[in-house]
């Protein structure tokens, strides 16, 4: 299993997740780090590059010449090894499972065998020290490329899979909805996703900042506004209707991944404060 450790980072750190294939929304969070002043070995992808939308090849390009981290996803694991589906981990013959067959041909009749050996390349996990702080990105569970979860979930199993990585704070992807939680003296982190909307009623997507503190470190939350419009054009044209009108109503077609908290909070416009983290590093050296 490929691990990548980029040491001590200091300064402000970009996270996002889950590009989609939405290329004008990867353009949109490459300017904003361009705005912020933040360099690309400060900014982290949690994987998930390819997925609903029209410009997968277009998107892979695009965060290769950024230079940015990317912690492999279940769709960079699958298209790599041209598996016959994403490996999302929908229940079979579930909504979402039906909605992504179209997708996944689609965009595993794009993508190069140059990109797919790019994707076979990337790391299972990424650390890091941070103010302090041991830090894991990771795209789903500790042990699970594919495992949702939300912030609703269990805490004993975030505690559990916290413990196992042996660090402070893990920041994950997968579940598209962001959160942060502060659990015992460790952290779980979801910076949301770029190339979807959190299902929340709004055209909106989400990233995070981590910024350093005179006593630890901020985790904050952000909407991201980009030309939706543009990837609802090509999506629709795609075949991915679906998908094409979430981006602007900002509702999921489908919610069976989703525990019912969240379900209940579909179309609530999102609202997250920032998470402040005192003390230095409690984990198991």
């Amino acid at each position: 299993m490929i691990k990548l450790n980029l040491g001590q980072l200091d300064g402000q750190i970009l996270v996002f997740g889950g590009p989609y294939s939405n290329l004008a929304a990867t353009l949109a969070i490459r300017s904003k780090a361009e705005s912020l002043g933040i360099p690309a070995n400060h900014v982290i992808c949690t994987g998930d590059l390819v997925a609903y939308c029209a410009e997968p090849a277009g998107t892979i390009d695009l965060i290769r010449d950024w230079g940015i981290s990317v912690v492999m996803g279940n769709c960079e694991e699958s298209l790599s090894q041209e598996s016959d589906d994403c490996g999302c981990g929908f229940d079979e013959g579930s909504a979402c499972s039906v909605l992504s067959i179209t997708w996944y041909q689609y965009a595993n009749a794009l993508i190069s065998p140059d990109q797919r050996h790019w994707m076979a390349d990337l790391p299972r996990t990424i650390d890091f020290q941070y103010a302090g702080f041991n830090f894991k990105v990771i795209h789903a569970g500790v042990d699970s490329i594919n495992q949702f979860i939300f912030a609703s979930d269990s805490l004993s199993n975030k505690t559990d899979q916290i413990k196992q990585a042996r660090v402070d704070v893990i920041i994950g992807g997968h579940s598209g909805i962001p959160f942060g939680q502060k659990i015992d003296d460790c952290y779980w982190l979801n910076a949301g996703v770029i190339g979807m909307p959190a299902n929340d009623g709004g055209s909106d997507v989400w990233y995070m900042l981590l910024n350093p503190s005179e006593q630890g470190f901020t985790a904050s939350w952000h909407r991201l506004s980009y030309d939706f419009e543009q990837s609802q054009k090509s999506t629709n044209t795609a075949g991915m209707s679906e998908y094409a009108q979430a981006l602007a109503s900002g509702l999921w077609p489908s919610m069976d991944v989703l525990p019912e908290y969240e379900r209940e909070q579909q179309g609530m416009k999102l609202e997250l404060e920032p998470l402040s983290v005192f003390g230095r590093s409690r984990a198991a050296s």
